[in-house]
């Protein structure tokens, strides 16, 4: 791959989440009142509760203890809960030595392998503890002793390709891993709730990074919370997209940019609720957004009369729950549930080593007799769809996927006469087409030539258009053709000389890499309303319209990636006559039903199963297949 276009998907979609910030910006700056910035506190909560499918029945709690350890001022119980019908979570609740009611606090953990049993995090939920709450500490999933992956063979990486993986197979029966993460949460605060030792009345929730976005996700769902501290996460959705920063899939829920939130109306949902925002100068969420978002959220507090309700802490170091940040929470905390303890943390904090504060045998809860994968709960939801599913002719499958690419009409696209290639294989003839909005060029189309330089589209009467897995001019170069056509090959957006140049994790640029670049943009179009996959189907559509504008029969072939845009745009274009698939999925069904789903994010269409899946859509043009 040579990304010579390598900032064409970074730059539409840029372009794109400017133009939803600058729309709600102006919202914003519209409200005047009291009564317009309720308004919007009761909008922004409803719109937030539609985005996150939640269970509409809870199910039993089931939960236990099975163990507890001494800490001197405080015990840690062992406890293992059930947040859905046999998917144990495991959590560590400290409950101070006293008689009295005490005021709780859910804490969410962050990214760490060992999810609550982190040094870091046993600081945090023991140092509350020290300061008299009760306090419950969650293994997310994927974390501590909820691993999913860890017999999986094949499987790669840990914390954020556990949580990216779920994530794009819940995707696939219409759920997301955001509501799947913030309901293990808010199942945490029934069970802190039900604890007899715990007053009810000030009920703190507050984590650091990936629990920090929990924080604040489920301070918007929760009307039980009465103060919120989310660390190291707040800034804004712009800043993260311009500063090329993957996170995981549970922290893009999808459709939110376009319903017009950003990461402050999650904090606004609850106003004027107490609230302390949390940073760090040196993090990667990037703190100028955290200033950004505490000043929109504290003028809305202040329309609603409370603007001493919130306030922001900014520490002097790394993306961490910081020594100083820990203790603004505690002041914060303690301010609000008028407790006189000092703010400063304990001067000493026990941590306690593995295994010994294991709550399931052998630290995992896959070893407990009551335990399903959260695939299999996954799979559950796949059944309800197929089963719920009806047969589709071919115009109400065209209908199906316009409306789930959000796909508009396709266009003869300007293209850019650019400098031919050569290498061993042959002379290619390229073309920039100007696919995307304003004239951007999102894809590059080429000509395969033996002896001849083309600088022109030619008017042949048969015509073979390529879709590549990867790259193009690479794959063409190892294949054969029919003598009596031309040959085409086209990089759609994100492959071949469109691939993204940057936001890159490990040093090692990898396509197929569960937090890397195509997954990175392929998020943001969840978010953004405007699935990746609609916009490479565009790109085909268009050249389609382009190479067939003179009369030419065009037959497309794809390969692996290649073959579901490839499928959908033969599906949705009279002027492709047949189409040749190779090494493509057999359906996205598989890719739920498989413990590595073996696809990546951008070829996924949100709850398309609930629908229909590729061997309907195959079946519905099978005299073009060959």
């Amino acid at each position: 791959m040579n990304p010579v276009f390598g900032s064409v998907v970074q730059d539409d979609y840029l372009a794109l989440v400017r133009g939803f910030t600058a729309a709600r910006k102006h919202r914003l700056e519209t409200l005047r009142t009291r009564e317009e910035a309720e308004q919007y506190v009761q909008q922004v909560r409803s719109v937030i509760l539609r985005l996150f499918p939640l269970p509409p029945v809870k199910s039993p709690l089931n939960a236990c203890e099975t163990g507890t350890l001494d800490l001197g001022d405080f015990v840690m119980h062992k406890v293992i809960y059930h947040s859905r019908p046999k998917y144990p979570v495991s959590a560590h609740l400290y409950l101070p030595k006293t008689k009295a009611k005490v005021p709780a606090v859910l804490f969410l953990c962050g990214h760490s392998g060992n999810g609550k049993n982190a040094e870091i995090y046993q600081i945090c939920a023991r140092g509350l503890a020290m300061k008299g709450y009760a306090v419950l500490s969650v293994d997310p999933i994927g974390q501590g002793e909820r691993l999913q992956f860890g017999e999986v063979p094949g499987f790669r990486g840990g914390t954020c390709e556990e949580h990216n993986i779920l994530g794009r197979q819940l995707l696939l029966v219409g759920e997301n891993m955001s509501a799947w993460r913030a309901w293990d949460a808010i199942r945490g605060l029934d069970y802190l709730l039900s604890r007899p030792e715990v007053d009810g009345i000030h009920i703190g929730i507050t984590g650091t990074s990936g629990g920090g976005t929990m924080t604040t996700f489920v301070n918007a769902l929760e009307d039980r919370v009465t103060m919120a501290a989310p660390s190291c996460y707040i800034t804004t959705w712009l800043h993260n997209l311009e500063n090329e920063l993957p996170t995981d899939l549970e922290q893009m829920p999808p459709g939110a940019l376009a319903a017009g939130l950003d990461m402050g109306d999650f904090l606004i949902a609850r106003a004027p609720r107490p609230l302390v925002i949390l940073g760090q100068d040196n993090d990667f969420f990037d703190p100028r957004g955290m200033l950004e978002t505490y000043e929109e959220v504290r003028r809305i507090y202040r329309l609603l009369g409370a603007e001493q309700a919130v306030c922001q802490a900014i520490g002097g170091g790394d993306h961490s729950y910081s020594h100083a940040n820990r203790e603004a929470m505690y002041g914060f905390f303690n301010a609000i549930s008028n407790r006189g303890t000092s703010s400063a943390e304990p001067e000493y904090i026990s941590v306690s080593p593995e295994p010994e504060i294991w709550c399931a045998p052998g630290g995992q809860v896959r070893n407990l007799a009551e335990h399903r994968y959260a695939r299999e709960l996954i799979a559950d939801k796949l059944k309800e769809r197929i089963a719920a599913r009806r047969k589709h002719s071919r115009q109400e499958l065209r209908e199906i996927m316009r409306r789930a690419l959000k796909l508009d009409e396709p266009f003869i696209p300007h293209y850019r006469v650019l400098r031919m290639r050569r290498d061993d294989t042959g002379i290619y003839s390229r073309f920039g087409l100007e696919t995307g909005a304003n004239g951007r060029l999102m894809c590059v189309l080429k000509r395969k030539s033996d002896r001849q330089d083309f600088y022109h589209l030619s008017t042949a009467r048969k015509i073979l258009l390529y879709i590549p897995h990867l790259d193009a001019q690479d794959e063409l170069g190892r294949m054969a053709f029919p003598g009596d056509a031309v040959v085409y090959g086209l990089d759609v957006r994100g492959v071949g000389e469109c691939t993204p140049a940057g936001c890159d994790q490990p040093l090692e640029r990898d396509f197929f890499h569960e937090y890397q670049f195509d997954y990175h943009y392929a998020s943001w179009g969840l978010m953004c309303g405007k699935p990746y996959l609609g916009g490479k189907v565009m790109d085909i559509l268009c050249a389609v319209r382009l190479l067939a504008q003179d009369g030419a029969e065009i037959a497309l072939q794809a390969r692996g990636q290649g073959t579901v845009p490839g499928l959908i745009a033969a599906l949705l274009s009279d002027q492709i006559t047949s189409l040749h698939l190779m090494d493509a999925p057999d359906s996205w069904e598989e890719m739920v039903r498989r413990p590595l789903p073996g696809a990546p994010l951008s070829v996924m269409i949100p709850n398309i199963l609930a629908e229909t899946d590729l061997p309907e859509l195959r079946e519905a043009i099978s005299e073009k297949i060959g």
